[in-house]
């Protein structure tokens, strides 16, 4: 057991905070308009909104109980995970779980590039320069260029880090500040997007489903797959903050919250994204480009049109930093459990270096996709498939319902363990294989 686990989250709102801030990231402030804008608008929220509820309430809570039971993050909890069932097999099990907490790492990598272009954007609204360059060229100029955004990607890198310094103390203090901020930046976008002249027929888009979307299997298949990466179900991520909860706490009832703030986030953020594109005329499928070129654009159109740009860039600042934590914490302690002798400052520092060495490698957005790409299709799938058969399959049901009951006012009982097992495994592995067979065939 590390020194770091010492330090747990003090109140269930303070890990609440701190999981949102891990699920609420780029997923929801782009990935989510942009999956609903080409995948039928409220048929997929429809489809989502199902996903997000099956998953928060039982393949979320999984994770957060399998790290509470094992105390320490992804390599250790899934060699606890399956010596339940045969203590040889705890070998196999740990090995096993550095596939998952690989995702971590390479979502990592990628992940920091990201947030780095988003910085920049924030220096260029605070400096005004957002407010009078052409959005297309402008982007084009770094997100092309090799080494173009270096010292915005140490001060990513180095500032997460630090705030991970003190474990679950830190992580809570930051996203005690971070995550109400964000909503509370994004309420105010909303409201000013309503007043955009075309903006409802966003809101008509966003809530009013076309049923005969609802027939189409791949509406389900991205609502599912945005349901697993919005809610960091990856096998690894989450299973780290579930080591630093106390057995006090009811571990369903926290991933419901978490799930349901994490929605609103996602929602709050499609409120800003798709109503502005209707309200313009542009794609709000366009990925990326959303945040360097579309919102620009609407940026420069409207009054005080400098400030709401340096709102809307410091709120995504906040969402990004709090998902690096959550990977750069899983990837740490996970490490300080296998090899207890090392300092977590030192881990931290080592992580620091390998971030910063291999992301500055995929610093030009047309690398930075293609790597994002092989991580969602292939690890983060595989990742969560695997975590989700070893809760619901490998590990001995008593050892994990036992832990699911602590705290609970109502245990959860067969019924949960059920749709965990039929329901929420068969997901998981579909989406595998289904993202596995686009790869190959497209």
């Amino acid at each position: 057991m590390s020194d770091n686990k010492k330090h747990h989250f003090s109140s269930g709102w303070g890990f609440v905070l701190s999981a949102v801030g891990s699920a609420v990231g780029m997923a929801n402030v782009w990935g989510f308009p942009a999956k609903m804008g080409s995948n039928g608008g409220g048929a997929f929220l429809l489809a989502y909104l199902f996903f997000i509820m099956l998953f928060g309430t039982v393949g979320l809570s999984a994770e957060y109980a399998v790290g509470r039971r094992a105390r320490t993050g992804t390599l250790g909890s899934y060699e606890m995970a399956w010596a339940t069932r045969k203590r040889t097999l705890g070998r196999a099990g740990g090995l096993l779980g550095w596939l998952p907490l690989a995702g971590s790492m390479c979502i990592a990598l990628g992940y920091a590039v990201i947030i780095a272009y988003v910085l920049k954007a924030f220096a260029a609204s605070v400096g005004g320069s957002l407010m009078r360059v052409d959005p297309q060229p402008w982007f084009e100029s770094f997100s092309l260029s090799d080494y173009s955004v270096v010292p915005f990607h140490v001060i990513v890198v180095v500032g997460t880090l630090l705030t991970l310094l003190l474990g679950a103390k830190s992580i809570e203090r930051s996203n005690k500040i971070m995550m109400p901020l964000f909503f509370i930046i994004f309420l105010i976008l909303a409201v000013r997007v309503a007043f955009l002249p075309g903006a409802v027929e966003g809101y008509r888009y966003m809530f009013t489903p076309r049923w005969a979307d609802l027939l189409n299997p791949m509406v389900w298949i991205w609502a599912m797959g945005q349901a697993f990466f919005s809610l960091s179900i990856t096998g690894s991520g989450m299973i780290v903050y579930g080591a630093y909860l106390s057995p006090e706490e009811d571990v369903v009832s926290l991933a419901k919250r978490t799930a349901l703030f994490d929605t609103i986030a996602a929602l709050v953020a499609a409120l800003v994204i798709i109503p502005a594109c209707f309200a313009y005329g542009l794609d709000v499928g366009s990925g990326p480009s959303l945040l360097f070129v579309t919102l620009p654009h609407i940026l420069q159109d409207i009054p005080l049109g400098r400030l709401f740009a340096i709102i809307l860039y410091t709120a995504m600042v906040f969402a990004g930093v709090s998902s690096l934590q959550n990977m750069f914490e899983a990837v740490g302690e996970s490490l300080l459990h296998r090899f207890p002798r090392l300092d977590r400052k030192a881990v931290l520092a080592l992580l620091c270096v390998i971030c910063l060495g291999l992301g500055l490698n995929m610093e030009p957005i047309f690398k930075w996709g293609p790597w994002m790409d092989i991580v969602s299709i292939y690890i983060i799938p595989i990742g969560a498939t695997l975590g989700a058969v070893s809760w619901f399959w490998v590990m001995k049901r008593d050892a994990l319902t036992d832990e699911i009951s602590k705290g609970a006012k109502k245990p959860a009982g067969r019924l949960w363990y059920s749709v965990g097992r039929y329901l929420y495994v068969p997901c998981a592995v579909v989406l595998c294989c289904v993202a596995l067979f686009l790869k190959v065939a497209f």
